[in-house]
């Protein structure tokens, strides 16, 4: 039986023996593919996320009409008054961008003629954008807009912004005083002779 051409019983031991290192190693290096894969999706649905509030807040602000107010009080807001992105269809809205104290979430309200803090009939929507901010202002000199934005543990991401003017304030009309024709003697007649008949 030297001349057999099977495996021997130790040949075929030693091979699954082999063949179960390589797996469990190849099971290993799959399983730590997969979760770096899971890390990068939540960062890339975070930074979309991030990217698309970035882009709603510049839309906003560029589609405004230049009246944007900015309070730094007991939350940080900013505020057009008048501006053509909506995201409800409505030909033109006032929107506020304010970062509440619970969570330091920012959240974007949209509406028509409303107040803050808002009034239990205030007709407005609601959308939380992102939580965890610590840094959130907006600076509006002549016609540029500065945007500074920061969530905890993250960059700062800023953006500039020009074009965007201040609204001229609107000049009362001045009115001008009536003239009343002062009464003054007629003119001189001249006497004038009736026509001659023919």
């Amino acid at each position: 039986m030297a001349n057999s051409k099977a495996f021997t019983l130790i040949e075929v031991l030693i091979s699954i023996a082999l063949m179960g290192i390589v797996i469990v190693a190849l099971f290993s290096s799959v399983d730590m593919l997969q979760n770096s894969n899971e890390h990068l999706l939540k960062h890339l649905k975070k930074s979309k996320k991030i990217t698309k509030a970035t882009k709603t807040l510049y839309s906003d602000i560029i589609s405004s009409d230049g009246n944007i107010s900015i309070k730094k009080d007991e939350f940080s807001r900013v505020c057009m008054e008048e501006t053509r992105n909506s995201l409800y269809a409505l030909p033109s809205a006032k929107v506020c961008w304010v970062v509440l104290k619970k969570d330091k979430m920012l959240v974007r309200v949209e509406g028509n003629a409303y107040l803050l803090p808002l009034r239990v009939d205030d007709r407005v929507e609601v959308d939380m954008i992102m939580k965890g901010i610590s840094l959130f202002d907006v600076y509006h000199e002549k016609d540029k807009v500065l945007v500074v934005l920061k969530q905890e543990g993250q960059e700062s991401i800023s953006f500039m912004l020009q074009g965007v003017s201040k609204p001229e304030k609107k000049k009362k009309p001045v009115k001008k005083p009536i003239v009343t024709p002062t009464t003054a003697a007629p003119p001189p007649s001249t006497p004038t002779t009736p026509p001659l008949p023919k």
